[in-house]
């Protein structure tokens, strides 16, 4: 699969996996999987023809890690960032030192006025790595890092998770755990 292939697919799988699984007529069970067979099946109805093979080059191919398939390999979930409402079932974490969110510059003034919210997703991400972050801020303009004092935040009773890809994720990060990075 060439690349521009296989970000094509990725996007419509993280739209369905995430997002909108009704859109082809698909239903995730309440921690977000769905089996492998039924997805494909799905996919080919809506004239997106994927083959077995496609989707589990797309599952390790793809640079962040967005999907899992479970141990036996015959689910397939997103590994975070739904919309649906979905429990993902990750145990707390304390959480290093410091995490890093990458914003819009545009975004960065109300951010660190009202802090970090999780919006219409489950979770508020956080990266450890730098480039994770700073890839997540540049989608939609110049990116800024932003450092959250994450482990004052888990002192102060703030949970944390991690997910198999090495995302964090929280509730909400107030703004008094929020600093630029320069």
């Amino acid at each position: 699969m060439d690349e521009k292939q296989l970000i094509k697919t990725s996007k419509f799988l993280s739209l369905v996996l995430r997002h909108q699984p009704d859109k082809i007529g698909i239903e995730l069970d309440e921690q977000g999987w769905i089996e492998v067979d039924a997805l494909l099946a799905a996919i080919n109805r809506e004239s997106r023809p994927l083959t077995l093979a496609e989707l589990q080059e797309v599952v390790t191919r793809n640079d962040k890690r967005r999907f899992l398939f479970s141990a036996d390999g015959r689910r397939i979930r997103a590994a975070q960032g739904h919309s649906v409402e979905v429990e993902l079932g990750y145990e707390t974490a304390v959480p290093p030192e410091v995490l890093l969110h990458g914003t819009p510059e545009t975004s960065v003034a109300i951010i660190l006025e009202t802090g970090l919210k999780k919006m219409k997703r489950h979770h508020v991400h956080l990266h450890h790595d730098p480039q994770a972050a700073s890839a997540v801020g540049q989608r939609r303009g110049k990116p800024v890092l932003l450092q959250i004092a994450a482990r004052r935040m888990h002192a102060d009773g703030y949970l944390f998770y991690v997910t198999p890809n090495q995302v964090w994720l929280t509730d909400e990060v107030p703004p008094a755990y929020l600093t630029i990075l320069e």
